[in-house]
């Protein structure tokens, strides 16, 4: 029981890493509010308080923290999982969806974390955010994604430094392919999926796609206090991706 007693905010629960931390977490203890855009979602379980919203809305944010407030008092664990990919060439990408996804992925991390660092105890407390092996390395077509999620990574260590007398931790679990359902939904729509899966396999130096559960055994290794000594740290869960 590592999260007993412990309130933890998780963001992006819906499914894949998301619902993959929410089962870890309760599994350790933790009280759970969860938050995401649809209006219900299907990993949320009773004892889970689920708000639906927009974190790229500072109003919805700063509701969402006196709700937490209200119900819980404190929070000690935020995990910011959310984000949004929006793939192609740099100079075919619209402004608009460049500004949607650096709004998504890392202008929403900042609105969670301004508002919800006063809710964390005196003890202090623990941010986990998840970037992507995209965020350490360049890729062609993935530009505006390796920036945002690059910069969810310098947020991550300025903001563990300021708060570092806080003791508040901030970290960053930075995932390589992962077998969720929006993954492998993208490899069926290929012509051959079976090809394009080995072709993808084959990139990585440990030869397969991490499950889920790996990627949240990292979040909750970085949330629990097994990490208490570690701030500030970028830990790809990648298969070796980013070292090679």
């Amino acid at each position: 029981m590592r999260l007993d007693r412990v309130t933890a905010l998780v963001t992006g629960a819906n499914s894949g890493i998301g619902q993959a931390v929410c089962s870890q977490f309760r599994s350790e203890g933790a009280r759970l509010l969860l938050t995401g855009r649809r209006e219900q979602i299907d990993s949320a379980e009773p004892g889970d308080l689920y708000v639906p919203g927009d974190l790229n809305d500072e109003a919805f944010v700063e509701r969402l923290a006196r709700e937490a407030a209200e119900t819980y008092g404190t929070v000690d664990v935020v995990v910011l999982n959310h984000g949004l990919q929006v793939s192609g060439p740099l100079t075919e990408m619209s402004y608009e969806d460049a500004k949607n996804t650096l709004h998504s992925n890392l202008l929403s991390s900042f609105l969670v974390m301004k508002h919800f660092a006063p809710l964390m105890p005196a003890a202090g407390g623990s941010f986990v955010l998840v970037s992507s092996r995209l965020g350490m390395v360049g890729k062609p077509g993935e530009v505006l994604y390796s920036a945002a999620k690059g910069g969810l990574i310098m947020l991550a260590k300025g903001a563990a430094i300021e708060w570092a007398e806080r003791n508040i931790r901030v970290n960053v679990v930075a995932p390589g392919l992962t077998a969720t359902p929006i993954i492998e939904a993208s490899f069926q729509r290929r012509e051959d999926p079976a090809a394009y899966r080995r072709q993808r396999e084959g990139q990585i130096p440990l030869q397969r796609l991490a499950t889920p559960d790996e990627i949240a055994n990292a979040i909750l290794f970085m949330a629990s206090p097994e990490s208490s000594y570690i701030t500030g740290a970028v830990l790809p869960v990648d298969g070796g991706y980013t070292a090679a």
